[in-house]
């Protein structure tokens, strides 16, 4: 777009706390990032929420026209309400009047706004959800998708998001040369249904990725891969799980802790270090998922995310923009297209 700052749509109205914490993220965001805030939104709902915030920083508002409701089929929902808040956004995309996507609404009508308004990469077949997941080495976290577009895959599917996952983690997330696993039940390559043999050959032969070997349960959190490739049922309930872990164990050190005038007194000593844990074990110090292989920036939020969660996902936003991660993965799969296109 040939602009410094990378310019971000919000979809203020899609959340479970929409539009108050949407609206106190993005403020934060604003103030603090280098980046200029677009809120998409009902102007009065937005400015009455502005309102209640001390900040004084100056956001854009971009008129929309309702949201598409949890309970709707995202398609048709979309069609009906071409107005609605992710509709709006991602035009503004589309438009290259923002540089990305942030929506906490709709997961499903989120997805199938950007395939419908943005479009797949060419040569990519299905667009991925990657999910960073904290592992027990501080700073070194783990790129898994897809963990909810796609629940069934083809083995061509999981090569493709390990690409994309590559591409990611190297310019994002700072990986210098990310090690690729595949999800399975065992480390052998004979372990596993037939979709995980043939994608484990696949993967092999990718010149694209430093495949290492399978990843079992076990591995996920250990440090050892990058990048983790699943179907998105499995990268689903893994990630679910994920996050219900990290807040039993933040509940039980709170519970634990200060138990006796010993507890107490050690619990007040290690605040900066429970500080530090909170921040490792958090979903929300990631933001969402960046919906990776459409042709456009776009994060995918948690429905309940509040303004930290938000604020990190706008963070993300900027991060995928300004190191050009779509188009990174768009030249990667330019040859393979053009090859195609030749009959090669």
């Amino acid at each position: 777009m040939g602009a410094t700052r990378a310019r971000i749509a919000i979809d203020a109205m899609g959340g479970d706390h929409a539009p108050d914490e949407i609206v106190a993220g993005a403020l934060r965001a604003q103030a603090e990032l280098d980046a200029d805030i677009l809120l998409v939104g009902d102007p009065d709902r937005l400015e009455a929420s502005i309102k209640n915030h001390s900040e004084s920083v100056p956001v854009e508002i971009i008129p929309s026209e309702g949201l598409i409701e949890m309970n709707e089929e995202p398609i048709s929902a979309l069609r009906r309400k071409r107005k609605a808040s992710i509709n709006v956004a991602m035009d503004l995309v589309k438009k290259q009047k923002a540089d990305a996507v942030v929506s906490a609404g709709h997961s499903g009508a989120a997805m199938a706004a950007a395939l419908l308004r943005l479009g797949r990469i060419p040569g990519i077949d299905r667009p991925a959800i990657g999910g960073v997941f904290p592992t027990i080495i501080a700073g070194k976290p783990v790129l898994v998708l897809d963990v909810g577009a796609n629940v069934d895959c083809r083995p061509a599917f999981l090569d493709q998001f390990a690409t994309m996952g590559t591409i990611y983690s190297q310019f994002v997330l700072g990986t210098e040369a990310p090690k690729v696993g595949l999800l399975n039940i065992g480390e052998e390559a004979c372990k596993g249904n037939e979709v995980a043999i043939q994608t484990y050959q696949l993967l092999e032969q990718n010149p694209h990725i430093d495949f290492i070997g399978n990843a079992e349960g076990r591995d996920v959190l250990s440090g050892q891969f990058d990048v983790i490739v699943c179907d998105g049922f499995t990268g689903n309930v893994l990630l679910k799980f994920a996050e219900a872990v990290g807040e039993v164990a933040l509940q039980i050190l709170r519970e634990e802790l200060p138990r006796g005038i010993h507890g107490k007194v050690g619990t007040g000593i290690l605040k900066p270090n429970l500080r530090r844990i909170k921040q490792r074990m958090d979903h929300a110090e990631h933001g969402g998922g960046l919906l990776l292989g459409v042709a456009g920036v776009c994060i995918i939020s948690h429905g309940s995310s509040q303004a930290p969660s938000i604020f990190n996902a706008i963070r993300l936003a900027k991060e995928a923009a300004d190191n050009q991660v779509s188009q990174r993965i768009q030249s990667c799969y330019q040859q393979t297209v053009t090859a195609a296109s030749n009959g090669e």
